[in-house]
């Protein structure tokens, strides 16, 4: 089971990352399968993923970054599974490992690599065209060495959501509108009588495990 890119919890209540820069964990990365979006060139159809982060801190008054239960507060990004050259997956994946994809690198990446790496998230408030409010990872950074030298201990386990081989028992723990996002995908309607492909066809890439500072 692999999720690979080439050349975006559970149900319940849920408390929003407050603006700032935050130290955080990848913790779980969930295959989207094919989503619809309509742009200003028109529909598209494109690959997705998400990956969730756990974050630790303090806002601005020094209040624990926890929710009502005590457990640390969470925030995801929504990507186009794409390393193109203007991909914000690339984009994000190279200010969080502090340098750019050598040539030989954009020929794949596996996405597990970033599963439990720390990073620095800026995180901001917009406003939708439907006029509600959202808090967006707005960028993905290195963490600073003397933040390095003593992590936190981490709030949950990491784990890999696939639409091909589906854990179950994990996709039960997720909120309702994101059962639907992936129930609505061509892949999970398919996957009883065809397994999906959750690279597009082409080039077979490899792990780049040795390769990505991202430890």
């Amino acid at each position: 089971m692999s999720l690979i890119a080439r050349d975006s919890g559970g149900g319940g209540s849920f408390t929003p990352v407050p603006p700032g820069m935050y130290l955080a964990r990848c913790y779980r990365i969930i295959d989207l399968g094919t989503q619809r979006s309509d742009g200003q060139y028109g529909p598209k159809s494109l690959q997705k993923v998400m990956l969730q982060f756990e974050v630790h801190g303090e806002d601005d008054a020094g209040k624990s970054l926890t929710t009502a239960k005590g457990e640390a507060m969470s925030i995801s990004k929504n990507f186009t599974l794409s390393l193109a050259e203007k991909a914000t997956l690339r984009i994000d994946l190279q200010t969080w490992r502090g340098k750019n994809f050598t040539r030989e690198e954009l020929e794949g990446f596996e996405l597990k690599n970033v599963l439990g790496a720390w990073a620095m998230l800026n995180v901001s408030k917009s406003i939708g065209n439907n006029g509600k409010e959202y808090t967006n990872i707005v960028t993905i950074n290195s963490v600073p060495k003397q933040l390095r030298e003593k992590l936190p201990t981490p709030s949950n386990k990491t784990a890999m959501f696939a639409i091909e081989n589906p854990d179950m028992a994990l996709f039960e723990t997720f909120s309702n509108s994101l059962k639907l996002k992936i129930e609505a995908s061509p892949e999970w309607q398919a996957r009883s009588s065809k397994p999906s492909k959750l690279a597009n066809p082409g080039v077979e890439f490899e792990d780049l495990d040795s390769d990505i500072p991202f430890n």
